[in-house]
């Protein structure tokens, strides 16, 4: 499936936006004529990733007007002109942003992987614009600490290893990129990374080669600057968080260890943990299910408070 192909397919629709320090970002909506009757998420996706790796969240008949962005220097969203203003605070800004011009005052936020971090750093800074949280592979903050998880390494071991690997791809991307960036993913090569044990078996594969292919355009040292920057959020103390919040985790996750993410929702006054057999490609993998525990969720936040159960 080509990117045309893919767009004739959904109703997803792009607007350029500017965030408060003057750098122009690539929006994204599922209804951008407001057809959906029903609630409207914003969503802090992972890193560098963009509506392709959301299959369930596609089209408008989906029940859930969806919001998000590009994050700075990929996919259509600019470069800021500081280029160390790429951060978790940032990220926070730019969700503000967003939220300011589609005029969400309180929604429900979602977030997968970095994208966690961004929201609970949302919702402990700004609980008056959060209404409840859906955290889907990922943790609030200090995230390279939890990689590697299904090794039980300690947390400074698995920081320390996970943070040199991203310098090392930082500093030898500018000699990957040329190759990454002009690479189409096919079918069967997302099969084939199933075995590489970061992806189990997709639930669209051409979908899914569809959003790598996108992924992988942005320059690799540009990513992994992002990804660096992002490593250095620290923890959000979840005595801030006010709101529901659902996590769900992969069993296999490499990237944002399950016991990290149950750990996290023992603390959450309103938390709710839920573990799924998967990777940290959930929203890839199960789209179905991980749109069910959406759907689930939202009922649960009303106004902030948790609805009768």
């Amino acid at each position: 499936m080509s990117l045309p192909e893919a767009a004739a397919h959904s109703t997803v629709a792009y607007r350029d936006i500017i965030s408060d320090d003057g750098t122009v970002l690539r929006a994204w909506t599922n209804d951008p004529d407001r057809v959906i009757d029903g609630p409207t998420v914003l969503l802090c996706n992972g890193l560098g990733t963009n509506p392709w790796a959301w299959p369930a969240l596609l089209h408008t008949d989906c029940g859930v007007r969806v919001v998000s962005w590009m994050h700075r220097g990929t996919a259509g969203s600019d470069l800021p002109a500081d280029p160390w203003k790429v951060g978790v605070t940032e990220f926070v800004e730019d969700a503000l942003s967003v939220m300011d011009h589609f005029g969400l005052e309180r929604p429900v936020v979602m977030g997968w992987s970095i994208g966690v971090n961004t929201m609970f750093e949302l919702a402990a800074e700004h609980p008056e614009r959060v209404a409840g949280l859906f955290a889907v592979a990922g943790v609030p903050g200090d995230t390279f600490s939890t990689m590697l998880g299904p090794l039980r390494l300690p947390r400074p071991v698995a920081r320390a290893l996970t943070v040199s690997a991203s310098h090392a791809l930082r500093l030898t991307g500018r000699v990957l990129t040329p190759l990454t960036s002009h690479l189409t993913v096919r079918p069967g090569m997302i099969e084939a990374l199933r075995h590489t044990g970061l992806v189990a078996r997709v639930a669209d594969p051409e979908l899914a080669a569809l959003a790598l292919t996108e992924f992988l355009r942005t320059p690799v040292e540009w990513y992994f600057h992002l990804a660096l920057r992002s490593a250095e959020h620290r923890r959000v103390s979840l005595r801030r968080i006010k709101v529901p919040v659902t996590f769900v985790a992969g069993s296999y996750d490499v990237l944002a260890g399950a016991r990290h993410m149950a750990t996290a929702a023992a603390a959450v006054p309103d938390g709710t943990f839920i573990e799924v057999r998967g990777s940290h490609f959930l929203c890839l993998e199960q789209p179905e299910l991980i749109h069910r525990l959406l759907l689930d969720f939202l009922p649960r936040v009303q106004d902030g408070r948790t609805s009768p159960r």
